[in-house]
């Protein structure tokens, strides 16, 4: 019986050796540990932290990593945003790969603003179908090569508002259905795609620290076209909104809130759908466990950065309601799926205010687990 993917991310940072090379990889892995518990320097210096991970999926066996994340005030001026670029790359013992690199970006003064993310990986999708009555088990395991890019380049227009262009390059290629017994429809899109989608964006966005925030509000209001060059592309729009507000509640306590709305229309190859789950919204389920043209969702989330009885340690608890539909009216509460959970911070770095989670989620189908460097949203 195929299962969700439940990673179980560990810091690993015991390497013992008396072999030449081994003690200098000890000897870095004792400087990055230090870097984290004693960090002195002054908050407008850069910081850069890497560390390996390990996770287990049933689909891939054990999953060996690399993770880092680079922070940094624009001119190192502290007045300006805190900007962070992450990274994590991995291999598996089924011989399957990825590279994932993530970017929030503010210029000098917080004028331009580069929010996008990089995904290249070949490694194994659940597909569950389509629409909000999808089967609780997988009907396939899709086997495929998988690359996205999506960028925004947004230019700020008055005091935090931002405006400008988005695109978004997605392709799904060498893909295979492994179909489990009596399911074998295949989707739109199943034998591979490449589309690209450009459209424009306006964002709200005061945050000053986008991997804690504790204090703003962020909104999105976008609308991308795809399949306006080349024949071969599929021809849909995705217009989407998100929007997060954060409440400081008492003291180093935070109430963090998002609503999210995405639409599209057209030819939507299956991948591309609405896709409900992951490590940021509807924790608990797996990435695309539900899809279709429509997708609503919202969540809430209580945080203790630090506990009131420690300096380093703190934690979180969210709940969150989502669901998708074919079309907008179709949408229904009768069909709104719950999850919520619980989590553990720990402060990596005191100057820059950034937290490591390990957070817990719960849905009606088990549980999730989910190890990040940053908060969910």
């Amino acid at each position: 019986m195929l299962k969700l993917y439940k990673p179980i991310v560990v810091l690993a940072f015991c390497f013992i050796s008396i072999a030449p090379a081994e003690a200098q990889l000890w000897q870095w892995a004792k400087r990055q540990v230090n870097n984290i518990m004693n960090d002195t320097l002054p908050s407008e210096q850069p910081r850069f932290i890497t560390y390996p991970t390990i996770a287990y999926a049933p689909e891939t066996s054990w999953e060996i990593g690399l993770s880092s994340l680079y922070l940094y005030y624009a001119n190192r001026d502290t007045l300006n945003r805190l900007s962070e670029i992450s990274a994590f790359t991995f291999v598996t013992l089924e011989s399957q790969y990825g590279i994932w690199l993530d970017h929030a970006l503010y210029s000098d003064k917080d004028k331009w603003f580069y929010l996008g993310r990089l995904r290249w990986q070949s490694f194994p999708l659940l597909y569950y179908g389509i629409g909000p009555n999808s089967p609780a088990e997988p009907l396939a395991v899709v086997d495929a090569n998988y690359l996205l890019l999506k960028e925004r380049v947004l230019r700020k227009v008055y005091k935090s508002y931002y405006v400008g262009l988005e695109f978004d390059l997605q392709k799904l290629s060498n893909t295979n259905f492994n179909w489990e017994e009596g399911a074998e429809e295949l989707p739109l899109g199943a034998s591979g795609t490449t589309n690209l989608g450009i459209g424009l964006g306006l964002v709200h966005d005061d945050r000053h620290n986008v991997l804690n925030v504790r204090k703003g509000w962020f909104a999105e209001v976008a609308y991308l076209r795809y399949g306006l060059f080349g024949k071969d592309q599929l021809k849909f729009g995705n217009f989407l909104v998100d929007s997060r507000w954060y409440l400081p509640v008492k003291k180093d306590q935070v109430l963090a809130m998002q609503v999210f709305g995405q639409s599209l229309t057209g030819d939507v190859p299956f991948n591309q759908l609405a896709l409900m789950g992951g490590e940021s919204l509807m924790r608990g389920y797996y990435l695309g466990r539900y899809r279709d043209k429509n997708l609503v969702a919202g969540q809430v989330e209580y945080r203790w950065l630090p506990f009131p009885f420690s300096k380093r340690f703190g934690g979180a608890a969210f709940f969150s309601l989502g669901t998708v539909a074919p079309t907008i009216s179709a949408l229904s509460l009768n069909e709104l799926q719950p999850a919520g959970g619980a989590g553990i911070r720990f402060l990596l770095f005191k100057s820059k205010d950034i937290y490591t989670r390990l957070d817990v989620a719960f849905t009606r189908e088990g549980p999730g687990y989910y190890f990040f460097i940053g908060e969910a949203f």
